[in-house]
């Protein structure tokens, strides 16, 4: 019963889509302190990266080279990503791998699922399940880059065959890769529950508390190879200062901050409150229904130099002859949210050839925006506290949808979704009139999805599924621009046809995948009609690829398993803009089939499993991924080196008479050291009648490691 809880955003074998799945002993091996994506890197597709270098505080994954804000991530059925800028904050659930029981990842439009950035992947977590007895326990890991975890666990097992408690504490610290981009992570999982013949009552809450100190600005390419020169007109073109020159040129070349201010953080605290209920009216009807209710509130700090009064609706400072219209000052910017509703769903199971369910969720968004100075050289006429903005934000989500997996004969089966949705968004932005105004913007979609599943033999089986996607554009899209400027929503056509096979001692499978999409919004550096850079609809564009994977045992202490996708990715026709600083205009160049950004063509993993004696597991982990470009140009001279990462893993476990279980992990990341860097961004301009490129990269670790020690009780 208490998989009903995630049920309705899930699929299986006979539902023909893309996905695959991790479970909670795989997870607790490699779970040494890094964030959850870095546990699910060796996934089919899956690319991910690190602001700080080494895998803790602000981390990102994509899938099928799809971003943060188009994979969709619920936690027990409820919605994770941001319902503004959509994306998913891993640094804000620290340590969450410790209370998770299994991820479904799917990959494509996926199933009808509850959230904002449901529109090419997914990520379904479910959270700790029963433990029918009684366990603690206690793990501690250290490692590279002063980088230290320790977690406890606990739980009361099964109380009068009704009621269990399940209880986590965790905190993460970590210096980081990058200079000063430290992480201080706090965080907790509680989970009450009542199980009955017929009933689930579930309480979870869990909670993180992250500060981070900035690594988000990116090393310039002209200190990332030590090309002085180079630097030297970084800072000409930049306005860099002495001591930010001093600092630019004096770091080494893959650690560099551009940040010194000491307090230059990013401070926030989001709590999720969940309450589930499942109930059994017969062996053939369940339902399950579910309250939420997350908080967040937190900001980010930053010390800005000669920031215009004006800019701050302050007025200029007159001292005798002298009018002073700028000062230096620290600001925070404010974040303060309430996100809450209910899902629900429906299950009929008559165990022979039919399957239905009728789900479908409320949510609501409240957002407040402002920011505060906190110190300034001049004060001019600000008071203590005083706001310099604020946006508030509404933004309310509902859907419904229906699920239907029928076994037609013995052998094939039909899978068929449809979901209905509509999203209703209040903020505060610019009208016809370029004034700042509280607006609103409703959208309807209807999305189906349809597969058939036929098993060739008990072993094999072939699929084919056809799913339509449709998303709203984000905060920013929306705030930045005017109604007559809006861009359209999104919408993607995605099929799936793949072949499964499974013997005695192999497994493999393939998987083609076709995601045609209409209305991409992507960044072209053009400005709209209120001067900002936003994302601009493109016509046509596809994600194209297949997919392989494959799993060998062939002898009991050996396994080898692994994945690799080759793949296009093509905007049919891209228009760049760049800013012309001669005429103080934009000039533009037109291209076709160029590579989306951040795409790679091809990505592989392998990890080749060794069990010399029982208890004893030896891991030899590789990934590869192909060149990345940083926009969407296809510029040699603005990408991602293709790089290649081996990791190497111990795990060990003895049992002893005082302490039941003692497990030992030791993690040496990248063992050969390969220099690589993961993301980036790239803004350029047109000056003298020449072109300057500014490329920003993000250095990953060279070799370093993670030791743990894990103690059940």
């Amino acid at each position: 019963m208490e998989e009903v809880i995630v049920s309705s955003t899930r699929v299986d074998d006979k539902s023909a889509m893309a996905y695959s799945s991790v479970y909670k002993q795989q997870i607790a091996e490699q779970n040494l302190g890094q964030d959850l994506p870095y546990l699910l890197n060796q996934q089919a597709s899956v690319v991910t990266t690190s602001d700080a270098g080494n895998g803790v505080g602000y981390t990102g994954i994509r899938i099928r080279g799809v971003d943060a804000t188009r994979i969709n991530v619920t936690i027990n059925g409820i919605p994770v990503n941001d319902a503004e800028s959509q994306g998913t904050f891993w640094v804000n659930t620290p340590d969450l791998a410790s209370s998770i029981d299994n991820v479904q990842i799917q990959r494509g439009v996926g199933t009808s699922t509850n959230g904002a950035g449901a529109f090419g992947g997914s990520l379904n977590i479910q959270t700790t399940k029963l433990s029918p007895k009684a366990y603690a326990s206690y793990n501690t890991s250290y490692g590279s880059f002063n980088t230290l975890k320790n977690t406890v666990n606990a739980g009361t097992g099964l109380i009068n065959d009704k009621f269990a408690v399940d209880a986590r504490l965790s905190k993460i610290t970590s210096d980081g890769f990058i200079d000063r981009a430290a992480s201080d992570l706090k965080s907790y999982y509680l989970s009450g529950a009542y199980y009955g013949k017929k009933n689930i009552i579930k309480f979870i809450t869990f909670s993180g508390l992250e500060e981070t100190y900035q690594a988000w600005y990116g090393i310039p390419e002209s200190r990332l190879k030590g090309d002085v020169a180079g630097m030297n007109n970084y800072i000409s073109n930049n306005g860099l200062d002495a001591a930010e020159a001093a600092n630019l040129l004096n770091s080494t070349n893959r650690n560099y901050n551009p940040y010194t201010y000491e307090n230059q953080v990013d401070h926030y605290k989001q709590d999720y409150y969940q309450l589930h209920f499942v109930h059994e009216f017969n062996r053939n009807w369940n339902a399950n229904i579910a309250l939420h209710y997350t908080k967040g509130k937190g900001y980010y700090e930053e010390f800005k130099k000669s920031e215009a009064f004006t800019n701050y609706g302050l007025s200029d400072l007159i001292i005798g002859a002298d009018t002073i219209t700028a000062t230096d000052l620290v600001r925070r910017r404010w974040l303060d949210n309430n996100f809450y509703g209910t899902t629900f769903s429906l299950n009929y199971y008559n165990h022979k050839n039919l399957s239905v369910t009728i789900g479908g969720a409320w949510n609501k968004y409240d957002g407040l925006h402002f920011g505060e100075i906190i110190w300034a050289q001049y004060s001019s006429n600000s008071t203590l506290h005083q706001n310099y903005y604020n946006d508030t934000a509404s933004k309310t989500d509902f859907n419904v949808f229906t699920k239907i997996n029928y076994l037609i004969a013995n052998k094939l089966n039909l899978f068929a979704d449809i979901q209905y949705r509509t999203v209703n968004y209040s903020f505060f932005g610019f009208d016809a009139n370029f004034k700042n105004i509280q607006q609103t913007a409703g959208l309807n979609f209807i999305n189906p999805k349809l597969g058939i599943n036929y098993d060739i033999k008990p072993n094999i089986s072939i699929y084919a599924s056809y799913s339509l996607g449709n998303k709203e554009p984000s905060r920013d899209d929306y705030t930045q621009s005017t109604p007559t400027s809006r861009p359209k929503h999104e919408t993607l056509n995605d099929i799936e046809i793949g072949y499964k096979h499974k013997a005695k001692i192999a497994m493999w499978s393939l998987n083609a995948y076709l995601m045609n999409y209409k209305n991409q919004l992507v960044l072209t550096g053009q400005i709209n009609d209120v001067g900002a850079y936003t994302r601009t609809n493109v016509t046509n564009s596809y994600r194209h690829g297949i997919e392989a994977e494959f799993g060998i045992q062939p002898f009991k202490w050996l396994t080898w398993t692994g994945n690799i996708t080759l793949s296009k990715n093509k905007i049919k026709n891209f228009k760049e803009y760049t800013d012309n600083y001669d005429t103080w205009g934009q000039d533009s160049i037109l291209y076709s089939e160029t590579d989306i950004a951040f795409s790679p063509n091809i990505i592989g993993s392998s990890t080749i499993t060794i069990e010399p004696i029982k208890n004893l597991k030896l891991n030899f982990i590789s990934k590869y991924v192909g060149e990345q470009y940083l926009d969407n140009t296809s510029n040699s001279d603005r990408k991602l080196d293709a790089f290649f990462v081996n990791d190497f893993r111990i795990n060990y476990s003895i049992k002893t008479k005082i302490v039941p279980e003692i497990g030992f992990a030791l993690s040496i990341n990248n063992i050969f050291n390969e220099v690589y860097e993961s993301n980036g961004y790239t803004w350029g301009y047109i000056y003298g009648g020449q072109r300057t490129t500014e490329n920003f990269y993000y250095p990953q670790a060279g070799t370093n490691f993670m030791a743990g020690l894990n103690f059940k009780f």
